[in-house]
């Protein structure tokens, strides 16, 4: 049974269509990537499955039927824009997250500290809202998302805002809900963290799915034709145009996507003879590469 079915939806404000006649589907148990540019629908999308507001038209069900109010205390959902009550303390703000979705003032105290335990941030309980940086209060907001142990968490650009270091831990315990039975569906524009974390995703543009399945079919699907070239020396552009659909090249390192018809034999001997060839390496498309691709294509 899928986590969220949506069916045929579209939505819009005044004259612009910010959604336009989507289906999607995101399976029970995953990590579903919902990505697209700015303005793709992706936070529209969102606030329609949580019925913030309503389709014009088209259905949507969520854990297997029409959202009511009983099946929103299964959800956690994390806002793009972050909501904290700043002369709160991290503790009283959690545990009345927690009595909003059901639990008892003891019982989400535990869970609390049990959250913070896994966060390195037990010292925080005490501490006010106002006083912590803005990665800090992000965490606890997401402690607050989850302390209720929803079936379905849905993450609106969680990684926005954190370090290196909390972007790790939040993609860990993001695979420790799913490896839990939890769903969890987040938008990004951050490739790397789909590559990594995703099971599945839909890449939205202008309000319609561009491309959606699973992440590694999706990667075989257009094909294993990149190749990473780390070098020395100018890269000889015109020579290898006529073999090449894209080239971004940083000064030092290159990711050329070929033709489909080409192989990267004639590309290494074009190379080999102008610069200094450090790394040569062909691998299937990144969703980095897929995703400016099929964007710019439904220019």
């Amino acid at each position: 049974m899928e986590a969220v079915a949506v069916h045929a939806v579209t939505k819009t404000f005044g004259d612009a269509r910010a959604v336009d006649g989507l289906n999607l589907s995101v399976p029970r148990g995953a990590v579903f990537g919902l990505l697209g540019p700015n303005g793709s629908g992706k936070t529209t999308t969102i606030r329609m499955i949580l019925q913030i507001i309503l389709p014009d038209e088209g259905s949507i069900e969520v854990l297997g039927a029409p959202l009511d109010e009983k099946g929103k205390q299964r959800i956690g959902y994390l806002p793009e824009e972050r909501g904290l009550y700043r002369g709160m303390t991290v503790g009283d703000q959690l545990v009345f997250f927690g009595q909003l979705r059901g639990l008892s003032a003891s019982a989400a105290r535990d869970r609390s500290h049990r959250w913070l335990e896994r966060f390195d941030a037990v010292d925080w309980f005490g501490r006010k809202v106002q006083e912590l940086s803005k990665g800090m209060q992000q965490k606890v907001q997401f402690i607050g998302t989850i302390l209720h142990d929803p079936d379905l968490v849905i993450l609106d650009e969680p990684f926005s805002g954190l370090d290196p270091v909390n972007t790790r831990l939040l993609k860990d315990v993001m695979l420790e809900l799913r490896d839990r039975g939890c769903t969890v569906i987040f938008s990004t524009h951050q490739m790397e963290q789909v590559e990594r974390s995703c099971d599945s995703i839909c890449l939205m543009n202008k309000g319609r799915a561009v491309v959606q399945g699973e992440v590694a079919a999706i990667r075989r699907d257009h094909g294993a034709n990149t190749v990473h070239v780390e070098y020395a020396g100018n890269l000889p552009r015109d020579r290898i145009a006529p073999l090449t659909e894209t080239l971004d090249d940083h000064g030092h390192y290159a990711e050329i996507r070929l033709r489909s018809e080409e192989d990267a034999s004639p590309l290494l001997r074009i190379l080999v003879d102008s610069v200094d060839v450090r790394r040569f390496e062909t691998s299937e498309a990144s969703m980095h590469d897929i995703f400016i691709r099929l964007v710019e294509e439904k220019r």
